[in-house]
């Protein structure tokens, strides 16, 4: 009885076990067990299995406190009869402190496999606060729109409407001119004009004729209107020849009977062709023309001397005339002088763009500094070679050492300031890399200079360049708010210092302007492309 015991008990331990080994065992392991805040943490499960088995793992695994990025897929790695299955997760924590990975449980043949706790430490990251500067918060910047495309677009627009108006406004002009010299001229004049201007004409439809004729009539109707005073404009064909019967009869105006008769002739051959839609020959249209002509030269030899009176009223009509003709004149000419200017300025605009026009036209300061005439100088000891866009004033200093030269203020469009520092001058100028802090200390002075001007929310960045001459030189540069003198609030500026570093001393250059400058990036690199040290002999 106790030998069948003891073969049971064996039988279940070697089923247990070989259980064991088929469900495998799960491990849990991390690249890490100490990270800095924000970092990432692998996290791995890991189990061996027989080739039959049913590996699940966890598909919304819980990390609590941690934060879980990412997840990778099974990677299985045949080992003789069994396989290696590993998953990997990446984790992240934003608090400091000491935490525990959770367990996570994974499944195999329906059995669950639990993994261990994994403690993680999470620090802080420190900063030094003594060597690095607290700046105050940047203020929110306003974003300027760009109408600069739909400025060119309207300026297209309105070249193309000025265009038009410029075509009409010469037609107009032009037809207007023909006019004021048509009234220019004498009554008489005007009319044998007009009636040689109808010799030239081309008749070969009805509405020619018509057109013909009606112009025909308008001439000796004007005249003897202008003229004989005679109300002849208003008048029909028979109330005219009546008038003209009655002036005769009472001697004001001495016509020959034939003339009135061919007169009668011309009237009704021209109401024929302008409502009864005839057709005379064009022979008879040319003698009419002939006739109207003779009648206006008979016309005229049988007026009477105008009297004084008469005179003086002409001549007040010409002056009327000439009046009238100059003010016409002026007004052309400022409409036209106008539409020239205008177009002028929009086309500058389509060439050369709307703000370089409109900062010349407003005389933009930087503007004006960036197209002028620049000076080229030599400043200081050792001396340095520079273009600027006006002469550097030597600024007075309490320590000998130090020479100073500068264009403007701090509240100057731009601001140019030149620092020479050599208190050694005996050795040989060659530069050589700031060991000695020397660089720090020149950046420390600049900031707490703009500081004593009233700047605030200083932003900087260094880098090392080579200028154009092949001098090495630290680039210090960044934005700062600064108080201008007119303006309510402080103003966004861009600065660029180039530190200049020698074992005898050092050189500082300092330029500063407003970051929406559009001209002071352009002045800026002008200046350094100009800097050139001469060394002594």
């Amino acid at each position: 009885m106790l030998k069948k015991g003891f073969l049971c008990l064996s039988l279940f331990i070697w089923l247990n076990a070989s259980g064991q080994i088929q469900k495998g065992v799960l491990t849990a392991t991390v690249d890490t067990t100490a990270v800095k805040i924000g970092e990432q943490i692998d996290y791995y499960l890991q189990i061996k299995a027989d080739s039959t088995s049913k590996v699940v793992f966890p598909e919304q695994p819980l990390f609590a406190p941690f934060e879980l990025l990412e997840v990778s897929q099974v990677d299985t790695i045949r080992s003789q009869s069994h396989f290696l299955y590993t998953k990997k997760y990446s984790l992240i924590h934003f608090d400091s402190g000491n935490y525990y990975i959770p367990q996570q449980q994974v499944l195999v043949d329906g059995f669950s496999q639990l993994a261990k706790f994994i403690p993680i430490r999470v620090n802080t990251v420190k900063v030094d606060t003594t060597k690095q500067k607290l700046f105050d918060i940047k203020p929110l910047q306003k974003v300027k729109r760009n109408y600069e495309d739909l400025i060119i677009k309207f300026v297209w627009f309105l070249v193309f409407v000025i265009v038009i108006t410029g075509i009409l406004y010469i037609y107009y002009f032009q037809k207007n001119r023909q006019e004021f010299k048509k009234q220019e001229l004498p009554p008489f004049e005007r009319a044998i004009e007009e009636l040689k201007a109808l010799e030239n004409e081309s008749l070969t439809k009805q509405e020619e004729f018509k057109s013909y004729y009606s112009r025909l009539t308008d001439v000796i109707r004007r005249y003897l209107e202008e003229e004989a005073k005679i109300d002849a404009l208003e008048s029909t064909s028979e109330e005219l020849l009546l008038k003209l019967e009655m002036r005769k009869d009472a001697g004001t105006l001495d016509l020959d009977r034939k003339t009135l008769i061919s007169l009668r002739e011309v009237l009704q051959n021209a109401d024929l062709a302008k409502f009864a839609r005839s057709m005379p020959e064009f022979r008879m249209a040319y003698d009419d023309r002939k006739v109207v002509e003779n009648i206006v030269i008979e016309t005229k030899e049988a007026l009477p001397e105008p009297t004084e009176e008469e005179l003086k009223e002409k001549a007040a009509y010409q002056a009327l005339l000439a009046k009238k003709k100059r003010k016409q004149q002026l007004i052309f000419g400022l409409v036209g002088t106008s539409i020239l200017g205008i177009l002028t300025l929009l086309i500058s605009i389509l060439i050369y763009g709307y703000y370089p026009v409109r900062d010349t036209l407003l005389a933009y300061p930087t503007k004006g500094l960036y197209s002028g005439q620049w000076v080229m100088s030599q400043y200081g000891n050792p001396p340095i070679k520079i273009e600027t866009p006006d002469v550097l004033e030597r600024i007075k200093t309490e320590e000998n050492d130090i020479q100073q030269f500068a264009m403007g203020t701090f509240d100057s469009s731009f601001y140019i300031d030149l620092i020479f520092n050599f208190p050694n001058k005996k050795s040989s100028l060659n530069a050589k890399e700031d060991k000695d802090g020397k660089g720090a200390a020149l950046v420390d002075a600049i900031i707490s200079n703009f500081e004593s001007k009233g700047a605030v929310n200083i932003l900087m960045k260094n880098d090392e360049l080579q200028l154009p001459s092949g001098l090495p030189v630290t680039k210090v540069y960044g934005t700062l708010d600064y108080p201008k003198k007119g303006k309510s609030d402080r103003v966004r500026c861009s600065f660029n210092a180039l530190l200049f570093t020698f074992e005898e001393g050092t050189i500082i250059l300092t330029m500063i302007y407003e970051k929406e400058d559009r001209y002071g990036s352009k002045i800026e690199q002008r200046i350094i492309n100009s800097l050139e040290l001469i060394k002594e002999l």
